[in-house]
């Protein structure tokens, strides 16, 4: 094993290698995440020419993978200075204190990555309380370990339920609050519910929207 090798494996720098190894994979993830779906909606409902279209993918791509190295990087550095003040244990709290500091400074300024990223995250918390299908998984008791925590559906009928409150709502808000909805939801709802009402040949019934 190298020099290096054993540097890198020493325990005493983990936490810190940790941080670095976060902020990596945050940005890696970023990309790969917001690249494509800013890739979609540019050529779906972008305005401008392919260079104009091209720079606000790129800007978006690197708004995304930034934001998301930032927040890893401040969430694991917060997680433990916590850790260090209390003399190297965790506490229950500590995780929703480096996530709540983390949030603001990395999203607490309103853009429309961030507020899409917040969605994103708004939805899964929402989702989280509903409550979770039966199964003989031994991991659904009480976990006393991380490593074995393994996500479980939610109760199909409770899904059921949340799916048709959360479709009801966001229609009802289209037709009557639209101007409170998120833009790229709005424009999609805009391209699926009233651009389909819109035709003047078979041209623009079948192949182009408008």
């Amino acid at each position: 094993m190298s020099s290096i090798d054993t540097w890198l494996l020493n325990p005493a720098f983990h936490d810190y290698l940790a941080i670095l190894k976060g902020a990596r994979n945050g940005f890696i993830y970023g990309v790969k995440v917001r690249f494509p779906h800013a890739v979609v909606m540019s050529v779906l409902f972008g305005r401008g020419n392919w260079i104009t279209r091209l720079r606000a993918i790129l800007r978006a791509t690197k708004e995304h993978a930034f934001s998301l190295a930032k927040f890893v990087s401040l969430y694991k550095t917060i997680l433990l200075l916590q850790r260090k003040v209390n003399g190297g244990k965790e506490r229950g709290c500590d995780t929703f204190i480096a996530g709540l500091i983390g949030g603001y400074v990395t999203f607490g300024d309103r853009s429309a990555v961030n507020e899409q990223i917040v969605l994103y995250v708004v939805s899964r918390v929402l989702a989280s309380f509903l409550p979770r299908a039966r199964t003989n998984n031994p991991t659904s008791s009480v976990l006393t370990a991380e490593a074995i925590v393994r996500p479980i559906p939610p109760d199909a009928r409770y899904f059921s339920v949340f799916a048709a409150l959360s479709w009801g709502a966001v229609m009802w808000l289209f037709k009557h609050r639209g101007e409170t909805i998120q833009p790229g939801m709005f424009n999609s709802m805009t391209y699926l519910y009233r651009d389909s009402e819109i035709w003047t040949n078979l041209r623009t019934l079948l192949w182009y929207n408008k």
